[in-house]
């Protein structure tokens, strides 16, 4: 096919050439972006937290009433010991917080005690020899706490235990080069702390941007918070989450009715409300993609109608000159081959000026490079998708119609 005549004809229609060019190259900028985007979030909402999701619950509990550390420190012991004692309870700890639930407390870890800048953050939970149990968490190397080495930990007090165990990720910030087994380390002030476990995985319990760097990087403290308020970790054995949970809760308040249960909730509700944004932001960019999609196809094939209507003469002179239905439907599909391939080269220029000014201005991480051809395929064969409807119009009418007809 002569090119030629598809760029005389271009030429003669420059204005809804150029706003479909336009469409093209805006949409495929968008489209890049909103998919690299989608496929980040989908990625981030995935991350495994380290810990038996399908088994675990949480109850967050409240004693009325102002006790003494001794006091808070009996109820304590008394409450993980009756749901231990339910028989469809693995195991539970209390602690000051679980992963994903956007709350908790972090330290700078140093490797000396005069360093003046931390190697690391790291996120602190405080637990007792239960914990890795109840979470079924793999320890990869050293050992777990002993009951002796379990301390009581009062709102008042600060200052940590001699021992700790970290996840893999700890490790491997503290000593790339060695293992972290029996290393010392400096959290809060200047007293050592030994690495005695290393285990392999465990979430931070934040899910922003700003833990981006150390979301794994964890410490287990052999402290139990005695307060007034607290949070039971439970795991159910297979199959009884949802009856453990009823009678966990019955549990706690037939021993001691002088609670508030502020919550009992699966460690799905917790994951889901922690990613609730970033699964309503995929969602949103989803719908937006999909309208920008529909909304190009449509003014491609309205363009495309609108010619094959103005060009019915040269259709039937064409038609009557012996060009066959698939030289009429070729013509269209080149000419909207060669607008739409117009605005995808224009469109990939948007696209990599866009993430540049996202990863600037909101922190977002640089486009891949395959997202770019990747777009431009789809939006081609959306192209050519759409005006083939028009394209096959035109080519159906009888050379002696269309002449009459012009």
């Amino acid at each position: 096919m002569e090119i030629g005549p598809i760029f005389s004809a271009l030429r003669r229609n420059k204005v809804g050439a150029l706003l479909i060019a336009l469409q093209v190259a805006l949409t495929l900028a968008i489209i890049c972006n909103a998919l690299f985007i989608i496929n980040e979030r989908l990625a981030f909402i995935a991350r495994p937290s380290g810990i038996d999701e399908g088994n675990i619950f949480v109850i967050k509990n409240l004693w009325v009433g102002r006790g003494t550390d001794a006091e808070n420190t009996s109820l304590l012991q008394t409450d993980l010991q009756t749901l231990r004692d339910l028989p469809g309870v693995a195991d539970v700890y209390s602690t000051n917080t679980v992963p994903l639930t956007n709350g908790g407390w972090s330290d700078g870890v140093r490797l000396t005690a005069d360093q003046e800048h931390s190697t690391t953050q790291t996120a602190n939970y405080f637990v007792d020899e239960h914990a890795l149990n109840t979470m079924d968490i793999k320890l990869i190397a050293g050992r777990n706490f002993k009951p002796e080495e379990i301390t009581d930990r009062a709102e008042r007090d600060s200052g940590l235990p001699d021992s700790m165990i970290v996840t893999q990720e700890f490790a491997q910030k503290m000593f790339p080069t060695e293992s972290a087994l029996g290393k010392v380390v400096y959290m809060e002030g200047k007293k050592p702390t030994t690495i005695i476990g290393i285990i392999d995985n465990l979430q931070v319990p934040w899910v922003g941007s700003w833990v981006k760097t150390w979301g794994y990087t964890s410490a287990l403290i052999p402290q139990r918070m005695i307060r007034q308020n607290s949070a039971y970790v439970v795991r159910a054995k297979p199959g009884q989450l949802e009856s453990t949970m009823k009678a966990a809760e019955a549990k706690l308040f037939a021993i001691n009715p002088l609670r508030v249960i502020g919550s009992v909730r699966t460690f799905s509700e917790i994951r889901a409300k922690a990613y609730r944004g970033d699964r309503a932001m995929a969602i949103l960019l989803s719908i937006v993609c999909g309208a920008l999609l529909i909304i190009t196809a449509l003014g491609i094939v309205g363009l495309a109608s609108f010619w094959v209507t103005q060009r019915r003469k040269q259709i039937g002179t064409r038609r009557a000159l012996g060009a066959t239905r698939l030289n009429i439907v070729s013509y269209f599909l080149t000419e909207n081959l060669l607008i739409s391939l117009a605005g995808v080269v224009l469109g990939i220029v948007l696209a990599v000026s866009l993430n540049l000014w996202l990863v600037n201005n909101f922190e977002l991480t640089r486009l891949t490079w395959w997202y770019l051809p990747m777009g431009a395929v789809m939006i081609l064969l959306l192209g050519q998708a759409a005006v083939l409807p028009p394209a096959r119009r035109a080519a159906s009418v009888p050379p002696a119609v269309a002449t009459r007809s012009a």
